[in-house]
């Protein structure tokens, strides 16, 4: 399985220093790797909600609100749904199922409690799942503040942070395979000039603002568990000659393999150390547009000790070369996993 590289929208062009800036999106691993055999995954909600006047704060023109309340149960599942969906989605498992039913019973709601393998067990039997991905614990931390700014107009602030744990577990394994730590946080603003109008309309609910926070963790948090799609920035030095421009074209219209064979030629009949280096890196990049990481890396390396070995260490174009030499190398550490993961 050889990574994937997408070109997807050029950026920037910047003449003082012929670079051009593009964005591409590379294929990369999930961070747990499976086996082979779980190709059925189950979604379980394993963490307990917590009370409605827990984890809620609102003020009101400076007043701390005593009554209000939100109330968590929905969101937990929605936490569940939203990353089974975005796993399903990728296609990367045969199936991903949910799990409808609160796999606890008790009200200790801060209590982290990981599934015993006999309940692994019994879920994957009932359900026909090979593995599990469970929220073992879920805490919602709600600030709301409504203020007057001035002016006739209100302004209204909800900031929702989500702290928990998500697990992965096997029927084969006492322990569980991986654990996922969520730390994130979503943020609303809006003004209005009446209160009623900015409480009721523009301002989400308690609930509903607990609902979308848990879909937001859930969409985020997939990437852990399958493979997926990252975005980048590269970019490919540009000149004034008819052959710079030529193979600038070559780039420009993701034909790599005429721009490897036009850069080629540049980077041979190349006298200064700088169209050396800035052909190498065109190279680079021609290369790992082609999936071909290994000799990306080779003319990545030899772009940045030209720039090293010429301008320093300081200067900024050799800076550029370092990281993306860096970023070549972690490349082709995930191309491993990712075969891994899919088993070719």
């Amino acid at each position: 399985m050889r990574s994937i590289v997408c070109l997807f929208i050029l950026c920037l062009f910047t003449a003082c220093s012929q670079m051009r800036f593009i964005g591409i999106e590379t294929f990369n691993p999930s961070e747990i790797t499976y086996p082979s055999d779980a190709r059925t995954i189950l979604i379980v909600n394993n963490a307990v909600p917590q009370p409605p006047e827990s984890g809620y704060e609102y003020r009101l023109m400076g007043v701390l609100q005593d009554t209000c309340k939100a109330y968590a149960d929905s969101a937990l599942f929605d936490a569940c749904k939203a990353l089974g969906k975005q796993i399903a989605e990728t296609d990367f498992f045969y199936d991903v199922r949910l799990f409808n039913e609160n796999t606890r019973t008790d009200n200790s709601f801060l209590e982290d409690q990981k599934l015993s393998q006999k309940e692994v067990i019994d879920l994957c039997e009932e359900t026909g799942a090979d593995a599990i991905i469970s929220f073992d614990r879920l805490l919602f931390d709600m600030k709301k503040v409504i203020s007057n700014v001035g002016g006739g107009f209100y302004l209204g602030v909800i900031d929702v942070k989500m702290n928990g744990i998500v697990r992965s577990y096997l029927p084969s394994r006492e322990n569980p395979l991986a654990s996922v730590l969520v730390s994130d946080s979503i943020f609303w603003a809006e003004e209005a000039d009446q209160l009623k109008i900015l409480d009721h309309l523009y301002l989400p609910s308690p609930d509903e603002a607990l609902r979308t926070a848990a879909i937001h963790v859930g969409e985020k948090l997939y990437r852990m568990f399958v493979p997926h799609w990252n975005r980048e920035n590269r970019w490919y030095y540009t000149g004034v000659s008819s052959k710079w421009k030529e193979a600038a074209t070559r780039m420009a219209s993701s034909k790599w393999d005429e721009a490897i064979e036009r850069w080629m030629a540049i980077n041979e009949k190349a006298s200064g150390w700088k169209s050396k280096a800035k052909s190498a890196s065109n190279l680079a990049l021609a290369y790992e547009m082609n999936n071909d990481l290994r000799k990306a890396l080779e003319w990545a390396t030899q772009a940045y000790d030209l720039y090293d070995k010429n301008a320093g260490s300081e200067d900024k174009y050799t800076q550029y070369q370092g990281v993306y030499k860096a970023a070549l190398i972690e490349r082709i550490r995930l191309d491993k996993k990712l075969t891994l993961q899919f088993g070719e």
